[in-house]
């Protein structure tokens, strides 16, 4: 097959979404398929880039470090006709998620579309929350997702969600996977070194963008309970955004800045040393719909804590895989209890329990699931759809054919 990924997010700029697009193109590229990536421009992209075309765009907003496309429905439709896509698969409900639709409508071919992220999390980067309302995000998902041939969720809880909003087109559960790592003796050792932390220090690790909407003051509000029962505690922030600033502030205050490290961005390719590094994964996120950083820390052997959701008791399915919290005061003593825990315990999965869970999360799994997919849709597509598409095509998207026909 050849598959068209349509998103507006995309590397350089780093996002769990940039990630999992990545991931699945690599592993669909592996099976033979071929993959065109349709994101925005960058300046930092390279312009050397193979199958990737990029639209003019412009900053979001106040969401500086995301684009959004401004012009070039035609050189998207142009660019695909010469790829001869079979499929259009969306990963954004805007600029390139209607390009997507267009190229879509215009060559006669399925869409399926990838929900990734719980927009009611974010509305407060758009006019500090007081345009876009919850409503709103509900109409507009509705909207698009019930002109696509099938929708996938990467977890059950986003799939309730979006069954909430009236979606009636299938919704498919298809968790993101990740590549199981290389694990190379000594990387501990090596990263401790680098990073200056004694070989019997603790090391708790938050890798993620630096955002608001992480909750990453959470996690350093209870960090002084952890450094009263283990003072040889080190926090670790990997990455970086908008929040950091106020996180160094807020390390200050809390008396606890000789503990804490701010590493900033850092190449995918470095994530796993960090992983396996660390003793626990922290996250106090509740925006978090497909827990990349989740099972990335997982196939590296490093525990999570984290806050309780639906999604994360399916894949926190042993205390050796770590711990949950249901209020943030419970935090702190979750993480005690947690290295407590491990500390006592062998820290290892029998054999039969971690062959299946890293069969379950891998990205293999993951890609096999999702073109299988492609074909129950491509093949109900010409079945059963193509009349009832056309009539229901949205009208901007006829007036913007009409006014192409007319030059």
């Amino acid at each position: 097959m050849r598959i068209g990924f349509f998103t507006d997010s995309y590397f350089p700029q780093v996002s769990g979404v940039s990630t999992s697009i990545r991931v699945l193109k690599e592993e669909l590229e592996a099976r033979g398929h071929e993959v065109i990536i349709f994101t925005t421009t960058d300046p930092k992209a390279d312009p050397e880039e193979e199958n990737i075309v990029r639209l003019t765009s412009i900053p979001l907003f106040s969401f500086k470090d995301r684009r959004i496309a401004i012009k070039g429905f035609n050189k998207a439709l142009r660019e695909a006709r010469q790829y001869h896509i079979d499929i259009v698969h969306t990963h954004t409900e805007f600029s390139m998620g209607l390009t997507g639709k267009y190229v879509a409508y215009m060559l006669n071919i399925p869409t399926v579309h990838t929900y990734h992220t719980m927009y009611e999390k974010y509305l407060h980067y758009i006019a500090k929350g007081k345009v876009l309302k919850p409503k709103s995000v509900e109409v507009v998902s509705r909207l698009f997702c019930n002109r696509t041939m099938g929708v996938i969720a990467p977890s059950q809880m986003m799939k309730e969600k979006l069954a909430s909003y009236n979606i009636y087109k299938e919704i498919r559960v298809i968790p993101t996977g990740v590549p199981l790592p290389n694990k190379i003796p000594g990387t501990k050792e090596m990263m401790r070194e680098k990073l200056g932390i004694y070989e019997n220090d603790l090391v708790l690790l938050s890798l993620s963008r630096l955002a608001f909407e992480k909750h990453l003051e959470k996690i350093m509000e209870a960090f002084p309970d952890v450094l009263k029962k283990y003072p040889n505690t080190k926090l670790i922030f990997v990455g970086d955004g908008p929040a950091r600033e106020s996180l160094e502030k807020l390390s200050e205050t809390l008396q606890a800045k000789h503990s804490i490290i701010f590493i900033g961005e850092v190449r995918n390719e470095e994530v796993n040393e960090y992983y396996q590094m660390a003793d626990l994964y922290v996250n106090a996120s509740e925006s978090e719909t497909q827990g990349l950083t989740y099972l990335e820390s997982i196939v590296n052997g490093c525990p999570v804590v984290a806050k309780r959701n639906d999604y994360l008791e399916e894949i926190i399915c042993s205390p050796i895989l770590g711990s949950l919290f249901d209020k943030d005061e419970e935090f702190a003593e979750c993480i005690i209890e947690t290295l407590d825990r491990l500390q006592k315990e062998d820290n290892q999965l029998n054999r039969k329990e971690g062959l299946e869970l890293m069969q379950d999360i891998s990205s293999k799994t993951f890609a096999n699931k999702v073109s299988s997919y492609y074909r129950d849709i491509i093949e109900n597509y010409y079945i059963y759809t193509v009349l009832e598409d056309r009539k229901t095509f949205p009208p901007y998207m006829k007036i913007i054919k009409t006014r192409k026909t007319n030059k």
